[in-house]
């Protein structure tokens, strides 16, 4: 496909979660509410908000028990992915009419490809319009809608005007609409990202478009020419074909904990029931990673991520452990308590088409921590997970409680930004 002609839409369902349920629930329309975790197990965390409960600056991610005192009076409905799940599959149904190339980002966004659908169906947004129509028609559901020439930009527009908008942002256009944007809108561009642009004088997208290619990838590397490419309308990246089940590209799961982290000690608790998890899904799917990220939330609610990439795939809990353990103690200071903690794996590999040890790795030792590790998963899938538990588990139950299977969560991709 040309890149020179693409016509690419990102599709956002607004306030997903929230929306839904006033679907099913009319009612609720007319009060505000949120949808949020289990409260009793310090899951009570807002991940999704309605129109009413906006003037109360209430913020997805922020704990359910803060935002009653902004809004005493806010109704809160608990999550129930599976619903969440099913409604955002039969609204994605309705993009698939109008192209096959329809790419996932979370539960509640999409990008669609309608490059080869124009002589069909109008314009891009004349197909963005039909979209809209019909999602409201036929579920009563508002999705905001961004049309451009590369994925960055036709998501930025889905983002810029919310609930039930439509943006346009073309080669003519970007500069003079998209430059004088903060940079905090580019996508890969976090809260941290953001503080140190601006430590640069870099305030806007324009800033960033406009500013030394040297200085970027001195200070972030790779990850900085990434971002400058993004802001000047470079990004080429084809929207998914999804013609055959696509292999996954990252494994992972996080926990919000039902106390806060204070220490390293704590947080190796954790990231053992998680690294476990992640374990046991990888050889599930018979796949083996290279990339290995460790995320962390504060009570702050400012997200963090660190990552290493390994010269050998790996798929044991013990390696994954080791290396989190290592990205913590590079990447986090305590200042501030931690309130959720993450572990994923990326760049992924079938277990048997690739399994390469290290000539440097005491292979019999590896071998042994693996078999062990498939023993204890037996055991667990026969008897229940808390059937074996590890030793530093015991230390503290709060910590040591967390069946990550049974616990997992899926949240909206704005869930980590607070824009859901």
């Amino acid at each position: 496909m040309q890149h020179e002609s693409r016509t690419i839409l990102h599709i956002d369902i607004n306030h997903c979660y929230a929306q839904i349920e006033e679907m099913l629930t009319p009612p609720l329309r007319d009060i505000p509410m949120a949808v949020g975790g289990d409260e009793s197990q310090r899951h009570g965390i807002i991940l999704a908000k309605n129109i009413k409960a906006k003037p109360f600056k209430i913020i997805t991610g922020e704990p359910i028990r803060n935002a009653l005192k902004k809004c005493p009076d806010l109704h809160i409905v608990q999550a129930d992915m599976k619903k969440y799940a099913y409604y955002t599959s039969k609204v994605k149904e309705i993009y698939h009419e109008y192209s096959d190339r329809v790419e996932d980002f979370g539960l509640d966004e999409a990008w669609v490809d309608v490059t080869d659908s124009l002589r069909i169906y109008g314009s891009g947004i004349q197909i963005a319009q039909k979209i809209q129509r019909r999602v409201k028609h036929e579920y009563g559901l508002t999705v905001s809608i961004g049309i451009s020439f590369n994925k960055v930009f036709a998501k930025l527009g889905s983002d810029y005007k919310k609930p039930s908008g439509l943006t346009e942002i073309t080669k003519e256009n970007f500069k003079t609409f998209v430059w004088r944007l903060p940079v905090s809108y580019l996508l890969m561009v976090g809260h941290a990202t953001t503080k140190k642009l601006h430590s640069l004088q870099i305030y806007t997208i324009g800033d960033l478009a406009c500013a030394s290619t040297t200085l970027l990838k001195q200070k972030f590397g790779k990850m900085g020419l990434l971002i400058w490419s993004y802001a000047n309308g470079m990004e080429t990246s084809e929207v998914t074909l999804e013609t055959f089940t696509v292999p996954p590209k990252s494994i992972g799961n996080s926990w919000t904990t039902p106390k806060d982290i204070t220490n390293a000690d704590e947080a190796k608790i954790v990231l053992e029931r998680l690294s476990n998890s992640v374990a046991c899904r990888l050889r599930e799917k018979e796949f083996m990673a290279k990339v290995i990220t460790l995320s962390v939330r504060d009570t702050n609610l400012h997200r963090f991520t660190h990552q290493r990439k390994i010269s050998v795939a790996i798929d044991t809990c013990s390696e994954i452990l080791q290396i989190v353990m290592e990205l913590l103690a590079e990447s986090y200071d305590f200042i501030l308590p931690i309130r959720s903690i993450g572990v994923h794996v990326s760049q992924l590999t079938k277990t048997n088409t690739y399994y390469q040890l290290s000539f440097f790795e005491d292979t019999v030792a590896k071998a042994k921590n693996r078999k062990i590790e498939i023993v204890v998963e037996d055991i667990r899938k026969k008897y229940g997970f808390y059937s074996v538990n590890s030793a530093s588990s015991l230390v503290d139950k709060d910590f040591g409680s967390v069946n990550p299977k049974r616990n997992h969560t899926i949240h909206p991709v704005g869930f980590l930004k607070g824009n859901s």
